[in-house]
């Protein structure tokens, strides 16, 4: 884990679980996408939660789905609590939705468009990608610092959540 200037050495996520109970099930592809979308998030992030102690990380994030709204449940490595903080998804509504148009939008050029229509879509993707992020970060401050990499690495796994094949 590269540290930044901004979060320090232990300021980083070492593993993201997801609640069985509140988020369900799904096809064995978008199990792999929810799997992925972890993997990337652990592999390179910056992550403090507001207030903490300096150097009190790394930690361990736990996602579940409360009453339609997101929990995030933050611990240390060694499971001892830090912080929960709940998100309204009703934020996300929208951008998510418009994410998936996207996304369908873009496996269906892949199959026909021309190179140009397909990197045209797929600059729309991120920019519906990246918009997602900034709320993300918007919904998260005062909260958890997260760098913008970060941002988009777990909006990109709260779609997967949504995902139902």
């Amino acid at each position: 884990m590269a540290s930044s200037p901004t979060f320090g050495e232990t300021k980083y996520l070492v593993a993201v679980d997801l609640d069985e109970a509140s988020i369900a099930r799904s096809t064995p592809d978008i199990e792999h996408e929810r799997a992925v979308a972890i993997y990337d998030l652990i592999e390179e992030n910056a992550f403090a939660p507001v207030g903490d102690a300096p150097d009190a990380g790394p930690y361990r994030l736990a996602l579940a789905i409360v009453e339609n709204r997101l929990a995030l449940a933050v611990t240390r490595e060694d499971g001892s609590e830090v912080v929960t903080h709940v998100l309204s998804l009703t934020p996300f509504r929208k951008i998510v939705k418009d994410y998936f148009l996207m996304c369908s939008s873009y496996f269906e050029a892949i199959r026909t468009a021309s190179p140009s229509q397909i990197e045209a879509i797929d600059m729309g993707r991120r920019g519906v990608h990246n918009e997602g992020s900034q709320i993300l970060m918007d919904r998260l401050a005062g909260k958890i610092e997260v760098d913008f990499d970060t941002a988009r690495r777990l909006f990109t796994l709260i779609c997967a959540l949504h995902w139902r094949g």
